[in-house]
Order: C-alpha cells, then sequence, then structure tokens
C-alpha cells in the first residue's frame, strides 16, 4: 500500500468559527496547534487535529476593552475553560472517497475532555507533496457542557439566548512528509 504522511502548516492555515445569538452573530478564529493525516492508496485512512482554545480571537469586536473581556468569557469555564482544557481535538475515524474530492468522514471531537462523533464532508485537494483539506463542523456546544445561556439549560433568557451551535470552517494545508 503507498501511503502518504501530511503535516498541517499551522502559519498557512485557519480555524475561523461563528457564533450566533438572538440579537446577531460574532466570528472569529481559533487557533491550531498541530495536525496530520495519511493517505493510503489516495484515500485519507487517519488525522488527528489539535485545536489551541487558549487562541481563541474575536474579529467582529473592534473596542479593544470590549473584545478583551469577551476573550476572556470564551475562555472561562463558561465556554471553553482553555486553562483547565488548553486543547480540543478531532480524529478522523474513518473516511469514504466521493465524487470531485470529497470524502464523507466519520470522527470524534473533543473539547473540554468530552467526546462525541460528528460526522462530516471534507473536501480535499492533494498533490505529491501538498494537501488542502476544507471542512464545515456544525458543534452542539451543549454537548460540551458549554451551557451558557443556552434555552436547553436556562428559560426566560430573552435576547441574551445564545444558540446552541456553532460553526468551524476549517481550511488546512498540510505537506507531505
Amino acid at each position: 500500500m503507498d501511503t502518504k504522511n501530511f503535516k498541517v502548516n499551522t502559519e498557512n492555515s485557519t480555524i475561523d468559527w461563528i457564533g450566533r445569538k438572538v440579537t446577531g452573530t460574532h466570528n472569529g478564529t481559533i487557533g491550531i496547534k498541530d495536525g496530520n493525516f495519511t493517505f493510503g492508496e489516495g484515500k485519507p485512512v487517519s488525522g488527528k487535529f489539535i485545536i489551541d482554545t487558549r487562541a481563541i480571537k474575536i474579529l467582529d469586536i473592534e473596542d479593544t476593552e470590549t473584545n478583551t473581556q469577551f476573550a476572556n468569557h470564551l475562555a472561562s469555564d463558561d465556554f471553553f475553560n482553555s486553562e483547565q482544557f488548553p486543547e480540543a481535538y478531532f480524529e478522523i475515524t474513518h473516511a469514504e472517497p466521493g465524487d470531485e474530492n470529497l470524502y464523507y468522514a466519520k470522527g470524534d471531537l473533543t473539547i473540554k475532555g468530552i467526546t462525541h462523533p460528528i460526522d462530516t464532508s471534507l473536501h480535499i485537494v492533494k498533490t505529491e507533496n501538498v494537501a488542502v483539506l476544507d471542512t464545515k463542523i456544525v458543534v452542539d456546544r451543549t454537548k460540551f457542557n458549554i451551557k451558557f445561556r443556552s434555552s436547553n439549560f436556562f428559560t426566560n433568557l430573552g435576547d441574551t439566548l445564545i444558540y446552541n451551535n456553532f460553526d468551524l470552517n476549517i481550511h488546512f494545508v498540510a505537506e507531505a512528509y
């Protein structure tokens, strides 16, 4: 079997997040600590990606003080508890090839030490030495004990309600090694 390993170039890769609430949205980026995936016979067979929860940035709030307060709140136990859980993980457990560089993947997402299976589509364009992986993962934060202002756990939130799902738009550029 012809197996090729790829390591994520963290400088050229991005994870963008979007969170929604009744009164609008917030968006930003989150850091990538490390990642790699392996192709066997041209198909992805495995991969693991480490997300740095201490590197969450908010892009839609320009006021420095407000931005810092929000970033600190996201790092608190109300959300990611970044001090205790500085890393989150996504591990591909199975992938089936589809059409046009698409792969249907199953994986495990771990946030705050809690792991849940997820299904997603991976778009992977691979050359001999570089592979570009794009995917969107919709995360139900309540499955990972992120309950702050969730209607699943609190009532009478009115316009302070934060929707349970947030999006991770992932763009990894990886190099063969």
